[in-house]
């Protein structure tokens, strides 16, 4: 599944430059995928953009400068995947509680890069939660942090934005061949 969302995401530059799932579907076999991972791929892509739409839509869930407020998960809802939460205003000083199930399925490591993220200030919480929820949506156990770095690209190319420079080479860099000086 994950090649097929890096495939998604080197070709389309953004969410709505890609075409509608079933045409996609098409393209993606037409280009060799296995159909088992293009439908995965386009159940967690339906997932993403149902997630995205629904804070396009409602744009009051999506943090200002004053009252900052993020959707609950999926996850911590009951909700199934492609669910929308209700909104929930969240404090600037507030501090996300991961559920068991999250912690086990994301593991120490993704649930120490959300925490970097949050904390540079880069994964506002509208979009942290987008991310945990397509994560929790994702096969493996825990999620790899190559993974999670893919799912956040994702929901950043589903708003149709890019994150700055800094952040875009730490969700590109290749950790198994870094060499620690």
């Amino acid at each position: 599944m994950f090649e097929v969302l890096v495939f998604v995401y080197e070709n389309y530059w953004r969410g709505d430059a890609c075409p509608e799932l079933q045409q996609l579907g098409r393209k993606l076999s037409a280009h060799g995928f296995e159909p088992e991972e293009i439908h995965d791929a386009l159940v967690w892509l339906d997932g993403l953009n149902s997630a995205a739409q629904a804070i396009r839509l409602d744009p009051s869930s999506a943090p200002t400068a004053h009252t900052p407020s993020s959707p609950l998960s999926a996850s911590a809802t009951g909700l199934s995947a492609g669910d929308t939460a209700p909104a929930q205003h969240q404090s600037p000083h507030s501090l996300r509680v991961y559920s068991v199930a999250e912690q086990d399925h994301l593991g120490a490591q993704c649930l120490g890069f959300i925490s970097f993220l949050e904390s540079a200030g880069v994964l506002p919480p509208h979009m942290r939660e987008i991310a945990i929820d397509r994560a929790m949506a994702a096969p493996g156990d825990p999620v790899s942090l190559d993974e999670l770095k893919l799912i956040v690209l994702m929901v950043y190319w589903s708003f149709g934005t890019e994150p700055d420079a800094l952040v875009l080479d730490e969700l590109c860099d290749d950790t198994e061949h870094r060499v620690a000086h």
